[in-house]
C-alpha cells in the first residue's frame, strides 16, 4: 500500500535479505552455514523471539565495512519508498557490531552514507536511533553511549531492544538519564514478550516518549487509560507479532480494539526481511485480515507522522500529513506478500 506513512519501528539489521547476505558474504570472505538463499529463507521460521535473535545475530557476520552498511541501508530505503514510506526513524544495534571487533564509527558512517542522501535519492527523510541490547550489561550500554558521542550530530535518539524477558527497563535508568542530558530522544521496546509493568517502567523510569510494541498494554486497563490520556504512541508490528508467535494469527491481533480504545497506534515492519513484509505489506495485511476501514488506515498513517521526531521540521511534518489526507485508496490486494503459512 502506497499510503504515505512514517516507519518508526525498523531495525536496519533486520532488513538483511538473503540475497544481500550472500552478496556481502562473498565480498567479505564469510562462509554462511546455508547452501543457498532458499535454504536461508527456510531458516526464517521462528518459535519465539529468542529463536529469531539467534539467526539475526549470526547473519550480522557479513556486515564488515562502511560500504556494507551503506548498501544495507540503501536497499531498505528503496524498498520502503516503493511502499509509501516518506519518513523512517531507523534503529541500529552498535553493540552487536563492536562485539565483533568493528568500530562504532564504521557503522554510523556507513549508515550515514545512505541516510544523509536519502531525501535526494529515495524521497525519504530519516532519523537514526541507537539501540542498547537489553541482554547486555548496563555498563556496556553506558560505554556504547560514550563511544557514540562523537557522532551525536547524526543520532536523534536512543532505544532498547533484544531479549525482553528478565531485563526490565529499570536496568538502564542511568544510561537513559545520560541520554536525556545529551538531548537525545528516548524510546524503548516494552510489552512485546515482557509484562505490562515493563511499559509503565519504561515511561516512569526511562522517560520514553514512544513505546515500541506495547502490545501487552491491553492486559492492564489502567495502563491503557494512561496511554490514551497521555497520547503515548505505540509502534506496533503486526507481521512480526505473528512470526514470533506473540499472537497466533493475524486475525487475533488486537489492533482494531486498541484503536477503538483510543490508543495512538502505528503500524511498522520491525525486521521485514525475517518477518514477511515491509511497511506497505503490513498495511495491506491488516487491511485485508482485520477489515480496517480507509479512515482507520488513514488514522494509522496520520499517527505515524504525529509520533515522528520531526519537531525540528514542522513544515515537513505538515506536508506529510497533507499527503495522507490527499491520498486516494485503491482496491485491497487479494493477498499479502508473505510466505508464512500461519498467516491467513
Amino acid at each position: 500500500m502506497s499510503l504515505p506513512k512514517a516507519e518508526l519501528h525498523l531495525h536496519i539489521e533486520g532488513t538483511l535479505e538473503p540475497e544481500l547476505a550472500f552478496e556481502l558474504a562473498a565480498r567479505n570472505g564469510v562462509t554462511l552455514p546455508y547452501a543457498d538463499t532458499d535454504a536461508l529463507r527456510e531458516a526464517y521460521r521462528f518459535e519465539d523471539l529468542q529463536s529469531f535473535l539467534n539467526l539475526y545475530y549470526e547473519l550480522m557476520a557479513v556486515l564488515r565495512t562502511e560500504r556494507d552498511f551503506e548498501d544495507l541501508a540503501n536497499a531498505y530505503l528503496a524498498r520502503a519508498a516503493a511502499q509509501g514510506v516518506r519518513h523512517a526513524e531507523i534503529f541500529f544495534d552498535p553493540q552487536a557490531h563492536t562485539a565483533r571487533g568493528l568500530e562504532i564509527g564504521t557503522v554510523v558512517e556507513g549508515l550515514w552514507r545512505a541516510l544523509g542522501s536519502s531525501e535526494a535519492n529515495h524521497g525519504v527523510s530519516t532519523r537514526l536511533i541507537l539501540c542498547f541490547l537489553r541482554d547486555e550489561s548496563a555498563e556496556s550500554a553506558l560505554a556504547t553511549l560514550a563511544a557514540a558521542e562523537p557522532y551525536l550530530d547524526r543520532i536523534t535518539g536512543v532505544g532498547l531492544d533484544s531479549a525482553e524477558v528478565g531485563h526490565p527497563p529499570v536496568k538502564f535508568r542511568e544510561v537513559y538519564d545520560r541520554a536525556a542530558a545529551l538531548g537525545l530522544r528516548r524510546v524503548a521496546h516494552a510489552g512485546e514478550e515482557g509484562p505490562p509493568q515493563y511499559i509503565t517502567e519504561a515511561l516512569d523510569v526511562l522517560g520514553v516518549e514512544r513505546v515500541d510494541h506495547g502490545l501487552r498494554c491491553v492486559e492492564d486497563p489502567a495502563l491503557v487509560e494512561r496511554l490514551v490520556r497521555e497520547r503515548v504512541p505505540l509502534t506496533l508490528c503486526p507481521l512480526s507479532n505473528v512470526r514470533l508467535r506473540t499472537v497466533d494469527t493475524l486475525a487475533d491481533h488486537p489492533l482494531p480494539a486498541m484503536l477503538d480504545a483510543g490508543l495512538m497506534c502505528t503500524v511498522n515492519s520491525d525486521d521485514p526481511a525475517y518477518f514477511g513484509g515491509y511497511a506497505g505489506d503490513n498495511f495491506d495485511a491488516v487491511r485485508a485480515t482485520l477489515d480496517l476501514t480507509e479512515e482507520r488506515l488513514r488514522e494509522l498513517a496520520r499517527n505515524s507522522f504525529l509520533a515522528s521526531f520531526l519537531e525540528d521540521d514542522e513544515e515537513l511534518r505538515a506536508r506529510y500529513l497533507a499527503e495522507v489526507e490527499a491520498y486516494t485508496f485503491g482496491q485491497p490486494r487479494g493477498s499479502q506478500k508473505t510466505s508464512d503459512p500461519a498467516l491467513p
